[in-house]
Parts: structure tokens; sequence; C-alpha cells
């Protein structure tokens, strides 16, 4: 194929037709089968493609789903300016049809996306300015993203591309993919390719293979990401095929999209046990959503879900400064506290980088707690997620830099006192690891004071192990 790809609508045999209006037999059943989640009436509910053909497009056919919705006619004409698509599945994951709902939030368009700051921006990230070539962008050295496609199965509220998603869903061109490669061929150090979109794994496998074939075709590539969300809001589509045919062009690594704890379904869970038992490992990019996952105990409940599921939090991103998500924006003090709250709960495969990706361009930038209360020469202070306060030596140096080591140490000491090192730790001590402590320690004595005859082994063996 020389790395070519045809443009082709999806109407083969692997690939459903893009008309938005179901047939009407398939519509009846639509009602039917999925007015409530019992998707064992419908046998073709686990077929991507009628998922995708019977995605709810219209207003009248929200209604239907969710009668309760018919007074909101002003969901129409935000419907119209930013195209609404929710797969029958996804949407059988609404439990009240109301702002309550977070996959109602995620999915259902809302009078509030046509409220718009003038610091709102069709294309916050500058992505149109970092494309050399169409349908590729060039930002960081080593890597660049591949616009495959502009169709997903759902249009999320808060899609920072709302600007091109679903007004014309498409593929890429032959052209378009030839001149990526090109590009991609004379800047050899790019070595890392994402493909993205839109959905790339909305389109039919051999439409795809054919693009990860091109980029497989350029020797600089080292590393293929497909960024997707299918395994959340279209788990069908990860088939035996699809994950037989990424494992050709290893490494292969899926990047995903969880928000919500209710979107680890069985069907999800599923869908991302057959993407890791195929090799490809996973990592989740969360989005900071207002209503949706702006808790801590929920982002602890989703990043816990994530890893029994294999899936590797990766990122969590602030809401972009895109128009049409100014309703869903928090503070970017909300995710510190929420990182915050994260660290010494879960381990650190389960904590996600909290970044924001920076207007005009500037990338991502990693936002943390502030760790480090105080800095010298000879020794930096920091604090751990208890309040546990404690010096670190730096490595030793002959100049005092006219610190006073003369100063005598404090019954109570500070954070200079630290810093000086002239103390070692400020600890709290209501902390339950302390408590936890110092319970070892009666235990110990106790053991000591019960058989004595093992004092000198049991000594031992703490002096050896720093206990």
């Amino acid at each position: 194929m020389n790395g070519e790809v045809v443009n082709e609508t999806v109407k083969g045999n692997d690939e459903p037709p893009l008309s938005s209006e179901p047939p009407a037999a398939e519509a009846t059943a639509l009602s039917v089968s999925c007015a409530l989640p019992r998707p064992a009436q419908n046998p073709k509910w686990s077929d991507w493609r009628w998922q995708i053909r019977n995605r709810i497009r219209s207003f009248q056919e929200l209604t239907d789903f969710f009668p309760s919705l018919r007074s909101q006619t002003g969901i129409a004409k935000v419907a119209e300016k930013y195209p609404m698509a929710i797969t029958p599945y996804y949407a059988s994951l609404i439990r009240s049809a109301d702002l309550s709902d977070p996959i109602f939030l995620m999915s259902v368009p809302q009078g509030q996306e046509l409220f718009a700051p003038e610091f709102l921006h069709a294309d916050p990230l500058e992505e149109e300015e970092d494309m050399p070539v169409p349908g590729l962008v060039h930002r960081y050295r080593d890597r660049a993203l591949l616009m495959a496609t502009t169709m997903c199965s759902m249009y999320c509220r808060h899609c920072t591309r709302k600007r091109v998603a679903g007004y014309q869903e498409s593929s890429i061109s032959v052209q378009q993919l030839n001149d990526i490669v090109t590009y991609l061929k004379a800047h050899p150090e790019i070595k890392d390719v994402i493909i993205s979109g839109g959905d790339p794994l909305t389109m039919a496998t051999s439409l795809l293979e054919r693009i990860l074939m091109a980029v497989r075709s350029v020797p600089s590539v080292e590393i293929i990401r497909l960024g997707t969300r299918v395994p959340v809001v279209l788990p069908q589509r990860i088939t035996n095929e699809l994950t037989q045919m990424l494992a050709k062009y290893h490494p292969v690594w899926v990047n995903t999209h969880f928000n919500h704890p209710n979107e680890v379904t069985p069907e999800s869970q599923a869908a991302c046990a057959r993407l890791a038992n195929a090799g490809i490992p996973l990592g989740n990019q969360s989005v900071l959503l207002k209503g949706v996952n702006d808790s801590p105990q929920v982002m602890e409940e989703l990043c816990r879900a994530l890893v029994r599921s294999r899936v590797r939090p990766y990122y969590l991103f602030q809401c972009d400064l895109v128009r049409g998500v100014e309703h869903l924006r928090t503070p970017l003090s909300r995710g510190i506290e929420i990182m915050e709250y994260l660290r010494g709960r879960l381990s650190g495969l389960a904590i996600p980088t909290f970044v924001v990706d920076t207007p005009h361009g500037g990338g991502k930038i990693p936002i943390l707690p502030n760790y480090i209360v105080s800095m010298s020469p000879s020794h930096t202070v920091l604090r751990n997620y208890e309040g546990m306060i404690v010096n670190y030596p730096e490595p030793v140096v002959r100049e005092t830099h006219g610190r006073a080591n003369n100063c005598g140490k404090s019954h109570t000491p500070g954070v200079w006192e630290l810093s000086a090192g002239h103390s070692s730790v400020i600890a709290p001590s209501g902390a339950a690891r302390q408590k936890r402590r110092a319970g070892r320690k009666n235990h110990r004595a106790e053991d000591v004071a019960t058989h004595p005859e093992f004092s000198s082994l049991l000594q031992s063996i703490l002096s050896e192990s720093g206990g």
C-alpha cells in the first residue's frame, strides 16, 4: 500500500455508515431496549456498528430516550452549535437525566455552553499554529500528534476540539497522510506519534491499519500511541480483530479517558482487558470537571478502579480554556487539593500527574502541592502528606554562608531549626502512622519483657532494619 490511505467513508462491512438517522426498525429497537438499560432485549446491542448507527444525534431522539427532557428545548439550540452524539450504551449509564448525574453532564448539551467569556478560544492550545502540514501537530521536539478523523462515537461536552469534532465526520485523506509521512521522514527527531482525532477507533479496522502502517514505515518512529475514549463510551468496539491488528504494530500504547467511577463498568473493564491481553499498555487521561470528578473521594475511587482494570492513571488535566466549557471548569486550587488528598492514600502507581495544558501553545505544565518548605545550602526542609516536616541534609559543603552554627537547639523546633540542621523532624503527634509506630514500640517492649531470652536477637534485628 506504500503507506497510502483511501479517503473512504464508513460504509464497508467493517465500518458503520455515517448517517445520523437510524433505520426505522432500529430506531424502534432503540427506544424499547434503552429506555431502561436492558440490552439483553436487543441482540444487536453488542455490535459496535449498531451502537454508532443508533447514536443519539437530535433533541427528538434524546427525548425519546429521556421523556423528562421534552421541556428543555434549549438543548436543541446548543446542539446546533456544538454537535451531540451519545451511544445507546453510554446513555444507558445515565442514572438520572439531570445535572446531578456525571454521565449526563458529560454527554448532554447544556445552555451554559453558549456562555463565552473573552478569555476562552476555539483553539486555546494553538494547535493550528503548530501544524506544519495539515493534520499533524508538532509542538514537542520528539513527538507529534496525528489527527486521523473528526468523528467520535460520543461528543464530550468538555472536548478541547469542539471547533472541529462532529461538524463533518470525515477521515484523513490520502494526500494528507502522504504529506504527514513525508514530514515525519524529514524530521527523525520525532520518535513518538500520537494518533488522535476525533477518535481513531471509530474508524474501520482496515482504514486504521493503513494509518498505522504508514506511520510504521517511518524508521525513526519508535512508539505509536492511540488517544481514544472508545473503551469508555463504546467498549463493544474493542474486538479481538481490532486488538490483533494493533498488536502487529508494537510498540503501541493506548491512552483512554475515564472521568468518573460510573464509567468503569464490566463492559469497559472487559474492553481494557482485551487491549492489555494483547500486550498494549493502557494509560488514562482524566479531565477535572466541575460536578463530575472535582471531589477528592471520587477521584480516589476512580484511580483505584482504573488500576484494578490494568489502566495506569496518567494525567489529570485542568479543563482547557476552550469555548463552550466554562461551566465545567474548576479553579486550579481544586486540582491541587485533590492531589494533596491522593498522596499517601494511593500508591504512586495510582496517582496521576495534574497538568495544565497552557494557552498559546505553552504545552503541559505539572502542578503539584508545595512539598518544599525551605531550602539552604546545607539542608532542605520537606513536608509530607501528613504534615510531617523533616530536614533533608544536602551534600556536605565547607562554607557556612554566615550561618550561626552556635545557636542552641530549641525545645520546640521550627522550620529555621530544620533548615539550619539543628533539628531533624517536626512530626504531628496525632498522625495515624505515628500511633501505629507507638503501638509497635509498646508491643516490642512487651515481647522483651515476656521473652527476655530473645531480647538480644530482637534488638539486633531492629538495629539492622533501622527500627
